[in-house]
């Protein structure tokens, strides 16, 4: 599966474009705010439905006009062709359509046209609170299990109503342990079942990370990914038990899978204290490179790959390796941004691949031919 054509209409800074890409790399060059990632952005929204970086979908029309549309055309095994559109008009409800069939429900797109994005918002997973690097395992997992997806809803509707018990019994000055205990029910059912299934993950996805950062490191440092949850320790019953007097001082739920995180390391230390510039963006790459294997191996076929100015902060010899990397035939179609056009020409002096390179100026894209690179 790879996007053979955009088309963008009033989409951000694009009054009008038209592009054909390599079913291999394809790069976007040009200074920052010219409209490289907004590109990127459109083609995440053929698979998403919704914007990578803005969710107020009006907002990404181009000014001054009252309405933005995408359309993608992808190839299939080589043949079969699908067309996806997304047109959103200002104060109407937003279209999406497959093959010009307008779809009920959105959900019922996602998963079809599998993408992963590389981003720097992505060192946000590293330096920023556990409840980020929740949300990104519960979207990873959630994306092909939707009995999880619909335990990780009941039991934060669980989670919620507890709370609300805890702080009316605090308010009230009294305390009705039956009226708890169908909440503590609902959360240690669907706990439970959540913790298992995360923990199944990181015993597959941990070794995909392992092999991805050696090979963008040239195995030059030793990292680790570990799943901690207080459940690793007790039994969720025994949990909620013990923190009982605890939970009705502070007025919420202090225990439960709503604390896990996962502990990053590198050579043994925090990597969010202890690992350089470029050592957090190779960790972060060599999560997402994982994570592409694994909605790879689910889903039978090569996710579309977005690399949004990943090779700043690292040096040439990793940008090599990155490259060298979604060369092979493991990885499909890939497309990357970068303001450095001299950079994107000695990495492709050394690499053989199928490739196009757009210069990207003021919202307009100029496909360069190997004599203009070069």
């Amino acid at each position: 599966m790879f996007l053979q054509k955009l088309s963008l209409i009033n989409f951000k800074n694009y009054k009008e474009a038209e592009l054909s890409f390599s079913e291999k790399i394809n790069c976007f060059i040009g200074d920052n705010g010219t409209g490289k990632t907004n590109l990127l952005d459109a083609i995440y929204y053929l698979s998403f439905c919704k914007s990578y970086f803005n969710p107020v979908d009006y907002q990404n029309i181009l000014h001054n006009e009252s309405f933005f549309a995408i359309h993608g055309k992808y190839l299939k095994n080589g043949n079969n062709s699908d067309t996806v559109s997304c047109i959103q008009k200002r104060n109407h409800h937003k279209q999406f359509k497959l093959n010009k069939k307008e779809y009920d429900r959105l959900a019922d797109h996602i998963g079809l046209f599998p993408l992963i994005m590389i981003s720097p918002y992505d060192r946000d997973l590293i330096n920023d609170g556990s409840e980020i690097r929740r949300k990104y395992i519960n979207s990873v997992i959630s994306q092909f299990d939707k009995f999880y997806l619909n335990d990780l809803i009941n039991y934060n509707k669980a989670l919620f109503q507890r709370n609300t018990l805890l702080k009316h019994f605090a308010e009230k000055n009294y305390f009705d342990s039956s009226a708890l205990e169908i909440w503590d029910k609902q959360m240690i059912k669907l706990g439970e079942r959540i913790y298992t299934k995360r923990k199944e993950f990181l015993i597959e996805f941990a070794p995909l990370f392992q092999h991805y950062f050696e090979f963008i490191s040239l195995k030059k440092e030793t990292v680790s990914i570990t799943y901690e949850s207080q459940l690793n320790k007790r039994k969720f019953e025994q949990l909620l038990s013990i923190a009982l007097e605890k939970d009705r001082n502070l007025r919420y739920s202090t225990v439960g899978i709503h604390k896990d995180d996962l502990i990053l390391n590198i050579g043994g230390y925090p990597i969010k204290k202890f690992g350089s510039q470029g050592q957090q963006k190779s960790f972060v790459i060599a999560i997402k490179f994982a994570q592409f294997d694994y909605t790879r191996n689910i889903k039978g076929f090569k996710p579309v790959l977005l690399l949004d100015d990943i090779f700043d902060k690292l040096d040439i010899l990793r940008v090599k390796q990155i490259i060298k990397l979604v060369s092979e035939n493991n990885f499909g179609q890939v497309f990357i941004t970068d303001t450095q056009k001299e950079r994107i020409e000695k990495v492709f002096k050394t690499i053989n691949i199928d490739h196009r390179i757009f210069e990207i100026k003021s919202g307009q894209a100029f496909e360069l031919k190997n004599n203009e690179l070069f």
